[in-house]
């Protein structure tokens, strides 16, 4: 009975010392998790008994972003778009497959940043707009590589697209390979 009852204070103490900023980032884990989803699903799954379940999923990552929730939201977002396009038959758009893998990784770094923030920090403003435009710049570079490389897939026919998979691979190989030496140091 003691420990439910130092449970209650432990979080009635999280609630009353929380600061703005750490709030701000959960709440943006929660959006950029909706908007992700609305991406990911058809609008039917919206309409029935599912929507509970999503907004769960959603939900879980805001609560406890330093455990396994923020994959296990990748995963069920990730399979909202297999199930839209291959059991709804909704055709892939660039536009939603690139919104979707925006909002996900917008997703997964807010998590990062909220498993280390702790609940009652205060924070400089320059945190928050460095972190913007280090994830605005790998939205962006990451929008117009992958363009590039599906117009590059189009120019030659089947071979190209292998070409093209195989230079991809490549490429998360190199920088797997980079970051792996950079943790080294």
């Amino acid at each position: 009975m003691s420990s439910i009852v130092d449970r209650f204070r432990s979080v009635r103490t999280v609630v009353t010392r929380a600061t703005l900023p750490p709030l701000g980032v959960r709440g943006g884990i929660l959006l950029t998790g909706i908007v992700a989803l609305v991406l990911a699903y058809p609008a039917q799954i919206f309409l029935s008994r599912f929507v509970f379940a999503l907004l769960a999923a959603a939900v879980l990552p805001v609560l406890a972003p330093r455990g396994r929730w923020a994959t296990l939201f990748a995963v069920v977002a990730v399979g909202g778009w297999v199930l839209s396009t291959s059991r709804y038959g909704e055709p892939v758009a660039l536009w939603r497959l690139l919104g979707l893998a925006t909002f996900l990784y917008l997703h997964h770094t807010l998590c990062a940043l909220a498993a280390v923030l702790p609940y009652d920090a205060v924070v400089a403003p320059e945190v928050f707009t460095g972190w913007l435009f280090r994830a605005g710049a790998v939205v962006l570079a990451s929008a117009v590589l992958g363009i590039l490389l599906l117009s590059a897939a189009g120019w030659g026919g089947g071979r190209t697209f292998l070409a093209v998979a195989l230079a991809g691979l490549a490429v998360a190989v190199g920088v797997a390979a980079l970051l792996a030496r950079l943790l080294r140091r």
